[in-house]
């Protein structure tokens, strides 16, 4: 029997076995999605990682 997921973002019922969208249910939910990464609303947690130009700029700041 074919496993039924709900699509993470519309919760719409799909069955995952030979889904081209896969987690998603259709193209369009697949690429709301990615435009939400783009757009920085979904952020992976962690510690913020500099380049050393800001890190150089930043302590210019704090010296002042």
């Amino acid at each position: 029997m074919p496993e039924n997921v709900k699509c993470p973002r519309c919760k719409q019922l799909i069955i995952w076995e030979n889904n081209p969208y896969r987690p998603f249910c259709s193209e369009k939910c697949k690429l709301i999605d990615l435009g939400k990464w783009a757009e920085e609303k979904y952020r992976v947690p962690g510690e913020k990682v500099t380049n050393e130009k800001n890190q150089k700029d930043e302590e210019e700041e704090n010296s002042n």
